[in-house]
């Protein structure tokens, strides 16, 4: 059975509050849909690299894993995030801040 989907604003509303509660540092750098925009989150590591974020299809499950899609230069997943954006106005972008990479994609409730 596919998973429901959340509305993007609610989603992010909640994500925020959840780093917050940890302690992570988190900004909307991207506002999208409200409704139905996709989400992209930015782990900014803090020592010049970076990770990025995004919900893929994982057909075996039918569901949809947040999936680690690039890691580098933190200049380089800026520009990976601005050709996203380019070709999709209606995309969020959530950067965090956290050394340890922790991003709390894989808790509980963040389906």
């Amino acid at each position: 059975m596919a998973e429901a989907r959340l509305a993007a604003g609610l989603w992010v509303a909640a994500y925020r509050a959840r780093l917050s509660q940890a302690a992570i540092p988190a900004y909307v750098t991207a506002r999208g849909d409200d409704t139905a925009g996709a989400i992209l989150v930015k782990c900014a590591h803090l020592d010049g690299s970076a990770s990025l974020w995004a919900r893929e299809w994982d057909m075996d499950s039918d569901t949809r894993p947040w999936t680690a899609v690039q890691t580098g230069p933190e200049p380089q997943i800026d520009a990976a995030i601005a050709r996203q954006r380019s070709r999709d106005p209606d995309l969020w972008v959530i950067e965090i801040e956290s050394r340890e990479g922790r991003t709390l994609l894989d808790a509980e409730g963040l389906g």
